[in-house]
């Protein structure tokens, strides 16, 4: 039979289906609202600015990724051991994880604001800036570099948050931040007339917002444990532990985020040989990114909100809930990526209009783009749910090849070989394969411990009925 359960703890004894949309739904809210955000940031760039400023946007955004890398390996790695803990009723301990990794969220943030602010100029130019997109790209870049700070601090406090049993909450934080970007983004763009610097203002102070509101949730509200100032200090074990659990999603953001500035730059060079040019395939490509990231954020949210209901069971042994919250969600994302696949591929034109584009080839270029780049993003529920299974189970190492699988070993060489023979539509067949190959390989690494859970639940009812 299943481990021994806490006695009131809902994450044991209530059903799983209504556990996941209890827990995933406040996370698909959180992912929908942060993705819509970047996309009406390219919005308002596109309406007012034009494409050489949305270009700029997506120059910039590898910066966001590095936000996003840092708060998901040390939020989701401790946030993961952390859960686990507290199903073996280790307070302690889950304190001292908590702790480690809000002292390396402070240290880290501060030291890439800094080195990202001093090298802002060259690393733009690294990113694929041409010198029509710099002039919008660097004042953007300027106060995006002074809010990586916060950006690591708010979305890493935020796994905690959802891990001390308050998805809600979690959502909350992270709204606020978006919601607060979105309302003055117009405001500083059109009315105080900031141009691509009150874009970036509005995103900076939204981060500020969701990083108070995250500090005064850890201050004031946090119940599963009791946090003191002697927690709040590195610790190499739960260092270790922190990063070997995080690794995985952390690569995959930063492989995300060389991969894109490796598109970036392929479009760039194939893009200038082309009738499109480098600037129009640039910002294409860029709105085409937003909108999947958008239309894909619920299969996130779902992925990452489950991280409680794995790591609680697989902590109390009940790993027959554990392989069916894993094979549920999995089934669940299949389906709204399949839906997003059908939206985008039917509808290119018509999506692309909202960013105001007053260029033939920036809508020519980017149904091209969709038709061919997202040719399988119907499959790309995969990898993320099944990484974020795997790193809630604690296998860090098979998390992490998961991680790498799709933007380290595929599409970065994919990205670099294939224009050398197809032009600019090598840049966007490394998509498509990628995403193909990828969903056959982690299919089967999935249903693969899907099974090793039903053997473990199937050898503990054995042993619980022996005399």
């Amino acid at each position: 039979m299943d481990g021994k359960a806490l006695p009131g703890n809902p994450l044991a004894t209530e059903p799983i289906k209504k556990l996941i949309w209890k827990y995933a739904i406040p996370g698909i809210i959180t992912q929908i609202i942060s993705a819509l955000h970047n996309i009406v940031d390219q919005v308002f760039v596109g309406w007012g600015i034009g494409d050489n400023g949305i270009a700029a946007t997506n120059i910039v955004f590898p910066l966001t990724s590095v936000v996003i890398a840092l708060s998901t390996l040390l939020g989701i790695g401790a946030a993961a051991r952390f859960s686990i803990l507290l199903g073996k009723g280790e307070t302690e301990d889950a304190a001292k994880i908590i702790g480690t990794s809000i002292s390396w969220m402070v240290l880290l943030g501060v030291v890439v604001t800094v080195v990202t602010s001093v090298c802002m100029e060259p690393m733009l130019y690294l990113f694929g800036a041409t010198d029509l997109i710099m002039p919008y790209a660097a004042p953007y870049a300027h106060l995006i570099c002074i809010g990586l700070f916060f950006g690591v601090l708010s979305s890493g406090l935020s796994y905690f948050i959802r891990a001390d049993g308050e998805p809600k909450f979690a959502t909350y934080v992270l709204v606020a931040g978006a919601v607060f970007n979105m309302v003055f983004d117009p405001i500083f763009l059109f009315i105080f007339d900031m141009g691509m610097s009150g874009i970036a203002l509005a995103t900076l102070l939204g981060q500020l917002l969701s990083t108070v509101l995250a500090a005064y949730y850890m201050l004031k509200r946090f119940h599963s444990v009791k946090l003191q100032s002697r927690h709040l200090r590195p610790r190499a074990v739960e260092t270790a532990t922190i990063f070997s659990l995080g690794i995985a999603v952390f690569t995959t953001h930063i492989l995300a985020m060389i991969a894109q500035i490796v598109q970036m730059n392929g479009l760039k060079t194939y893009g200038a040989l082309s009738p499109y040019g480098s600037e129009i395939t640039i910002a294409a490509a860029g709105a085409v990114g937003k909108i999947i990231i958008v239309l894909l954020a619920s299969v996130i949210g779902i992925a990452i909100g489950c991280q409680p209901i794995y790591g609680f069971n697989l902590g109390q042994k009940r790993y027959g809930r554990v392989r069916e919250t894993y094979l549920t969600v999995l089934r669940y994302g299949t389906v709204i990526s399949a839906a997003a696949f059908l939206l985008v591929q039917l509808f290119p034109r018509q999506i692309l209009r909202m960013f105001g584009s007053e260029n033939e080839l920036f809508y020519v270029f980017g149904a091209h783009y969709i038709h061919i780049f997202l040719a399988c993003i119907f499959l790309n529920a995969l990898q993320p749910i099944t990484s974020n299974f795997c790193t809630a189970m604690g296998k860090a190492n098979l998390a992490f090849w998961l991680a790498v699988l799709r933007q380290g070993i595929l599409l970065i060489p994919l990205l670099l070989l294939l224009p050398k023979v197809f032009g600019i539509d090598g840049v966007l067949l490394a998509g498509a394969i990628s995403d193909g190959v990828t969903a056959i390989v982690v299919l089967w690494v999935g249903l693969r411990e899907a099974k090793n859970l039903t053997k473990l639940q199937a050898a503990q009812e054995q042993t619980a009925q022996q005399p």
